[in-house]
């Protein structure tokens, strides 16, 4: 662990336990980085080759960062980044493009279709893991955020719902002596 400066990191054991989908149409490129990740434990890494089948796969196997390729057949890195940014969800889903394309126009395209960082192939396995490792912090964060924000949401209505009720039974009760009260003075 040499390579991740901070090994004692807190989080660290969480990190290895969330999941990453590597899709590259290379079957040589996938393990690699399967195995890769696998050695520096984390445990749940999925890889593919055929970029079409990967928005199915993201839908069951709900990765917590994609490392994807831009040159592939079929569809490619651009489309698949545009296909999964349009669901419209709420919850950040960091994805790494790797690429051997390093001109400023494939970066900007990849930026606008929804890449959150690349990684250039060859890519640097130090560089790769503290990539990796960062933005699977910052999925983390945001699930736990995301996870406070919606308990918080929950809290208020049920309060709200508390109050509401007692609100009611003020109104009856104010109703109930303001009649009590009309009854005894006439």
């Amino acid at each position: 662990m040499c390579c991740l400066g901070r090994a004692d990191m807190v989080s660290e054991p969480l990190l290895h336990k969330m999941k990453i989908l590597v899709v590259d149409d290379d079957r040589m490129s996938v393990t690699l980085l399967e195995q890769l990740l696998q050695r520096r434990g984390y445990s749940h890494v999925m890889g593919i080759t055929d970029s079409r089948k990967a928005l199915d796969i993201c839908a069951t196997f709900d990765p917590d960062l994609i490392l994807l390729d831009l040159i592939m057949p079929e569809m490619d890195g651009f489309a698949l980044l545009e296909a999964l940014r349009e669901d419209g969800s709420e919850s950040f889903l960091p994805i790494v493009v790797l690429t051997a394309d390093i001109t400023e126009e494939a970066r900007a395209h990849a930026l606008e279709a929804g890449a959150t960082d690349f990684l250039v192939k060859p890519v640097s396995q130090a560089e790769a893991l503290l990539r990796i490792r960062n933005l699977l912090e910052v999925r983390r964060l945001n699930v736990v955020l995301e996870n406070r924000r919606a308990a918080l949401e929950e809290a208020v209505r049920e309060r709200t719902a508390e109050l509401r009720g007692t609100i009611a039974e003020l109104q009856t009760a104010n109703q109930r002596l303001q009649s009590a009260s009309a009854f005894s003075g006439a």
